[in-house]
């Protein structure tokens, strides 16, 4: 028995550090792809992610090839993460990149400008501007390699709450005749395992057909579902189990500050908090054209969005009168327009 204890004691050991130096080697290339002035941008971090609260920007950066030639990388999603050690729970707050604000220095524009005009550095600030709240830490996720990341996790688990028939975008078959009788991305309601390229889809649906009513929105929410989806497998025992296989490949698609001991620290905070305590929130208003151009006009429900991200409010939901696009949040595992 002492022998079988002190083989297992070696096998775990092996298995730690084996995993310790994977998972390192990806996150120190993914710290070196993060320029010096996005870090520059972040409010520095007081204490542990285990015990202090910490907010984490993601982008994900659209990397469509005609674009990135011309020069127009914008962010497809912006989302603010926030932990609360003391609550025992994470925030997830969604920004439309329609939503219509001042980007310091550069007028109104929407705000998935900033990173045009001046990167990962206006991101950060303009959203820590607007909304009032820290920007401890930033991943930028390339959608281009976003599905590789779930492909190396054996796939993702997500929901779908209601059935979608998508616009045309993306069409999976090569001729130009089989697109043109091509209806759509199909998703029947219910549990869907989703590989790389589908759960890439999935988040990145602008339009349902079979509910005319959704919105840029939805599609936050979308979001929302996929990257909580992400969080579960990542957190999961398998992927743990088989970390020193893939501990390298799960930050290929990242740029990002956080070190190897704060992605263990959120990843422990996820586990410990659940999803059934974790609190979606959005930021919205009143959709709007202004020369041509549609935009969300901010509502006031901002400013209770930020508090209940703070822990000062409980969350309250979207008013009545504009349940599709006004601000709110809601508790519990799924987003605001699943429910």
């Amino acid at each position: 028995v002492a022998l079988g204890l002190l083989i297992l004691l070696g096998l775990i050991t092996v298995w730690g550090v084996t995993s310790y130096l994977a998972m390192r080697s990806g996150v120190e290339e993914a710290n070196n792809r993060l320029g010096g002035p996005a870090r520059r941008a972040l409010t520095p971090q007081d204490g542990l992610l285990l015990s202090e609260s910490s907010s984490i920007l993601l982008l994900g950066t659209d990397s469509a090839p005609t674009r990135a030639r011309a020069g127009l990388r914008h962010t497809d999603s912006m989302m603010l993460v926030t932990t609360d050690p003391e609550h025992n729970r994470i925030s997830y707050l969604s920004i439309p990149r329609d939503l219509r604000i001042v980007i310091p220095g550069h007028g109104t524009d929407k705000i998935n400008v900033a990173y045009q005009i001046g990167g990962a550095r206006l991101a950060v600030r303009t959203v820590r501007e607007y909304t009032g709240l820290p920007v401890h830490h930033l991943v930028i996720v390339d959608f281009a390699r976003f599905e590789e990341l779930i492909d190396a996790l054996g796939g993702v688990t997500v929901d779908v709450p209601k059935p979608i028939l998508s616009n045309r975008f993306d069409c999976p078959y090569r001729t130009a005749e089989r697109c043109e009788r091509w209806d759509g991305w199909r998703f029947e309601k219910g549990a869907h395992e989703l590989n790389g390229r589908r759960a890439l889809i999935y988040s990145r649906i602008r339009e349902n057909r079979l509910d005319p009513a959704e919105n840029d929105l939805s599609r936050a929410e979308r979001q929302q579902d996929v990257l909580q989806a992400l969080t579960r497998e990542l957190t999961s025992l398998g992927t743990l189990i088989r970390l020193p296989w893939v501990g390298e490949d799960l930050t290929k698609p990242l740029a990002t500050d956080l070190t190897t001991g704060e992605f263990m620290q959120l990843g422990w905070r996820r586990f410990r908090g659940g999803s059934d305590r974790a609190i979606h929130c959005r930021l919205g208003g009143e959709p709007q054209t202004v020369g041509g151009v549609s935009f969300i006009a901010p509502d006031e429900a901002t400013r209770l969005v930020v508090a209940t991200i703070r822990g000062d409010s409980a969350p309250q939901p979207p008013q009545p009168d504009n349940p599709r696009y006004g601000s709110g949040c809601v508790t519990g595992d799924r987003p605001l327009g699943a429910r």
